[in-house]
């Protein structure tokens, strides 16, 4: 058995539940990495649009997935750092101001005008998931990423708040509590998965993670180092399938078969002439079906999303600043043809996320654009135990650190978005 510290995670999708048990090694506290001993995935049930709705099927579907995962790992998780989205996040900002009496700004006054930015009212039936400062001014010199030890009388802060239905999140850690666990850490998906697959150079530039799901389409915008922006359309794979379903008249098992094994985004690369044999079931004796046309259906429902996606980036403010282009990642993102697609829609560069920049150990089990919020979740875990590890040890020493390594476990999150 390992003696590395040990994270458990847990993306609960609206198709697939997939559990990931990892080693915490590396530079730590700075620089975490993952050693990946166990994945347990299985399919999802009592689940709709990132919201449960069954919590039995959702109870034992949880309960599947983290004890294959443990049971690879030889290891028990201890704690889960669990994902979650849906259509029922928001996200706001909020202004936070507090007057300086020293001589300089000092780490106490960033603190300060964080907690009066986090103070706005929530309401009753939501809670507060982060709280990420975008950036800091100092009297009237805005833009400024760390103020500590500048010199002013002034200081204010804009606070990126993402909060959560109440009734989503509890039943959630209640179906995670029935199945025998305990959530750590709720983390929101897109930030998540921005962890395993976005570098520190395309959050600068600007770029937008599309997260590819079955239920819902994810998206995060990222510019000048930080989160500007979250999104959920409320179309996925599975609408895909059943237009399948619907276009082709096949069966929903026959849809997710042949979209799988012979699914294209993008009609330009299909030859018009293949054709798929179907097996035989049922009342049906072997039929062909046209791969031009599903490739048609594919196109027309994947072009729709990313259509949806283009306007929420205009809404947002930020069409003209993506220089680092779009990062597909999800299920979806492993269809054939879905970056030349989203190419043509979004006019910019595109590249498929895929985890394992920051893994070792079983690597090849999760280098699929599906893993990307499962390892994303895994990481966010490794840093917390990583800082929350080094901040036991020094606290047990009598340290001076303490307080100073107590404001990183605290703030790293927001030095990272």
């Amino acid at each position: 058995m390992t003696s590395e510290p040990i994270v458990a995670a847990l993306d609960i999708g609206t198709a697939h539940t997939t559990a990931i048990v990892a080693a915490v090694h590396g530079d730590l506290p700075r620089a975490p990495r993952l050693k990946v001993l166990g994945v347990g995935t299985t399919r999802t049930m009592g689940l709709r649009r990132g919201v449960v709705s069954d919590i039995e099927e959702a109870t034992r579907s949880i309960r599947a997935a983290v004890e294959e995962a443990c049971r690879v790992a030889g290891v028990q998780a201890d704690g889960l750092y669990v994902g979650i989205a849906g259509e029922h996040v928001r996200a706001m900002c909020s202004a936070g101001v507090v007057a300086i009496s020293g001589d300089e700004i000092t780490r106490a006054d960033v603190e300060r005008v964080n907690e009066v930015a986090r103070a706005m009212a929530i309401p009753q039936d939501r809670e507060l998931l982060h709280a990420i400062p975008q950036e800091y001014r100092v009297d009237k010199a805005d833009g400024i990423r760390d103020p500590v030890g500048m010199i002013g009388t002034r200081l204010e802060t804009e606070m990126y708040l993402v909060t959560i239905g109440s009734s989503p999140s509890m039943n959630l850690r209640k179906a995670i509590e029935r199945a025998g666990y305990k959530a750590r850490e709720l983390v929101l998906e897109p930030i998540a998965s921005a962890l395993a697959v976005l570098t520190e150079e395309e959050k600068e530039l600007g770029v937008v993670l599309v997260e590819l799901g079955a239920g819902t389409t994810d998206l995060a915008i990222f510019h000048e180092g930080k989160i500007r922006h979250l999104g959920t359309i409320a179309y996925g794979g599975n609408n895909v399938t059943s237009d399948l379903v619907q276009g082709l008249g096949i069966t929903q098992h026959d849809a997710e078969q042949i979209k799988e094994a012979y699914g294209c985004a993008y009609e330009p690369l299909v030859d018009p002439e293949q054709v798929i044999a179907m097996p035989a079931s049922g009342s049906h004796g072997e039929r062909h079906l046209s791969r031009e046309l599903m490739t048609h259906i594919i196109h027309q429902r994947m072009d729709e999303i990313f259509d949806k996606v283009v306007r929420e980036i205009q809404q947002a403010g930020y069409q003209g600043k993506l220089n680092a282009g779009i990062v597909l990642t999800g299920g979806g993102a492993s269809l054939e043809g879905i970056t030349e697609l989203a190419a043509d829609v979004f006019g910019l560069g595109v590249r498929i996320g895929v985890p394992g920049a920051k893994l070792d150990g079983l690597v090849e089990n999760v280098n699929d654009p599906r893993f990307a919020t499962v390892t994303g979740l895994a990481l966010y875990g490794a840093h917390r135990t990583a800082l929350g590890g080094v901040l036991t040890r020094r606290a047990s020493r009598g340290g001076g650190g303490v307080d100073k390594l107590a404001t990183r476990v605290k703030t790293w999150l927001q030095d990272f978005f």
